[in-house]
């Protein structure tokens, strides 16, 4: 029986007891060092079309020879098993990968290239992909937590110019400022979308970011204006009755921004109380307006309270008027709110809010304009609107909105009701605007300033409740309410959500 040959040299042929000779798969070559570095092919590098190796280094030692050994029968089994990273390519080169064939909106992909751009690829876009692991990722994210420049904890100057320059007051010494949990949340996400094709795609076996742990998810905290607040929002913006216009349908229906920008005049019906949300408008990477569909994909119809309406229907009236006098003709795809005179172009996203933040700067108030938006729907809520119809009118993906989207859902029993209850938990709005002296709810008003000022109602006392107003006087909840927000906007009623509503305090 014939006996084995090995030879001495790692990854040499073996001759066999039949004469033939087997090369053994793997190489273990010794370094100048001492130490043993182990090679082992793991095919064709897809991304640059080369011979893939895994390769991994033994510190020279007594047991390097059997620790390499060792390390070669695992790297063959992973190849074996098809575990390994078919690729050298960087993390930079897999994100540029994936965003040539990622299915994004192009608002949401602008979204994820400023923070890859901003926070991943300058730390991590160098690294290998099959590098990347759970305690790389973690530690990352526990970075961006601590600041979100990745300082290290180095003091260093935060110049405003890059390269040689003259430094002014706007050079100044870093300050640490954390990341915030969502968008560390939202960049694990992103991560975790490119590592999952990347796995789709046998670059790598495992998607790391999969065993990772990011951020816990942020509770949320809407803070909308409360009617006090919302009342004094509201008073404030019919300086300019077009913006103030602006203001209130953000109100009444909760629409976002660019939802508002993009309306034009065919997307309303005032005889029938609807107005259509197709379109939302958004800055491209040039910073030029454009135009998509809505944030879910989808147009919807919201119901419009009277008081809206006429709201939009003195809008219009405006708009005809400066169209008379430019002795041009209306045309209805012209833009609701525009800052042009003949409404041919529509307001850019960033100008509201811009301009909304100014006026709540102005009021001293803490909110922004999204804040609209949470204002409509926690009056809704609060006024025992059920959450799906209240969902169904924000445009919210869950909540049931796919059974609204057909048109005659939205002019259902509960959505008119939810029109109307918002109308009449709006703040009114001023009398140079409604052009009215003689409403119901003035006059409820009238006599309830009336019996402040006698004495009647004194100072701490619990005001009368809406339905106690509404039965006295005969007329609706919502007129009685509206007599209410109007009092309190002058400051003779304190309202507090959650309690009832007592005579301030007025000195």
């Amino acid at each position: 029986m014939g006996l084995f040959v090995v030879r001495a040299s790692y990854g040499g042929p073996v001759a066999a007891s039949n004469g033939r000779s087997k090369r053994q798969r793997g190489e273990i070559e010794t370094l100048p060092s001492g130490s043993l570095r182990v090679k082992v092919y793991a095919g064709v590098d897809p991304i640059s079309g080369k011979r893939h190796y895994l390769t991994e280094t033994i510190p020279a030692g007594r047991t390097a020879a059997k620790e390499a050994e060792k390390v070669r029968t695992r790297l063959l089994a992973q190849v074996d098993e098809r575990r390994n990273p078919r690729t050298r390519a960087t993390l930079d080169q897999l994100l540029d990968r994936w965003l040539e064939v990622a299915d994004i909106e192009a608002t949401t992909r602008m979204g994820y290239v400023n923070k890859l751009n901003k926070h991943v690829r300058p730390v991590l876009g160098k690294l290998p992909v099959g590098r990347l692991d759970a305690e790389t990722l973690e530690s990352f994210y526990a970075s961006l937590r601590r600041c979100r420049d990745w300082c290290g904890g180095k003091a260093y100057v935060k110049h405003r110019v890059e390269g040689d320059h003259r430094c002014t007051a706007k050079c100044q010494p870093h300050v640490c400022k954390p990341l915030s949990p969502s968008s560390v949340r939202q960049i694990h996400w992103i991560l975790s979308g490119a590592l999952s094709r990347a796995v789709r795609w046998r670059w790598i076996a495992v998607n790391p970011a999969g065993q990772a742990e990011p951020p816990a998810p942020p509770h949320p905290d809407p803070q909308p204006p409360n009617p006090a607040d919302a009342a004094r929002i509201i008073n404030e913006a019919w300086r300019d009755p077009d913006w103030g216009a602006l203001i209130w349908l953000a109100m009444t229906t909760g629409a976002r921004r660019g939802e508002l920008c993009a309306l034009r005049w065919h997307h309303l019906d005032l005889a029938a109380g609807v107005l259509t949300l197709r379109r939302s408008a958004y800055l491209d990477d040039n910073g030029e307006v454009q135009e998509k569909d809505t944030k879910t994909h989808q147009q919807r119809r919201v119901a419009l309270d009277p008081e809206t309406i006429e709201v939009l229907t003195e809008l219009h009236a405006r708009y005809a008027d400066r169209l008379a006098q430019l002795d041009a003709t209306a045309d209805p795809a012209d833009y609701v709110f525009s800052p042009e005179p003949d409404n041919s172009r529509g307001y850019r996203p960033d100008t509201i809010t811009q301009r909304y933040g100014r006026l709540a700067k102005r009021l001293g108030t803490d909110s922004h304009l999204h804040a609209l938006r949470h204002y409509s729907a926690t009056e809704l809520i609060n006024a025992g609107v059920d959450v799906r119809t209240v969902a169904g009118r924000l445009g919210h993906g869950g909540g049931g909105t796919t059974t609204l989207r057909v048109y005659a859902a939205w002019l259902s029993e509960s959505d008119q009701r939810a029109a109307g209850t918002l109308a009449a938990r709006m703040p009114p709005r001023p009398l140079a605007a409604t052009q009215r002296t003689s409403s119901p709810y003035q006059t409820i008003a009238v006599e309830l300033r009336e019996q402040i000022a006698d004495g009647r109602l004194r100072a701490g006392d619990q005001f009368p409740t809406v339905t106690e107003l509404a039965a006295t006087h005969s007329v609706s909840v919502g007129t009685a309410h509206r007599a209410v927000a109007l009092l309190t906007a002058e400051g003779l009623v304190s309202v507090a959500r959650g309690r009832r509503a007592t005579v301030a305090h007025v000195e």
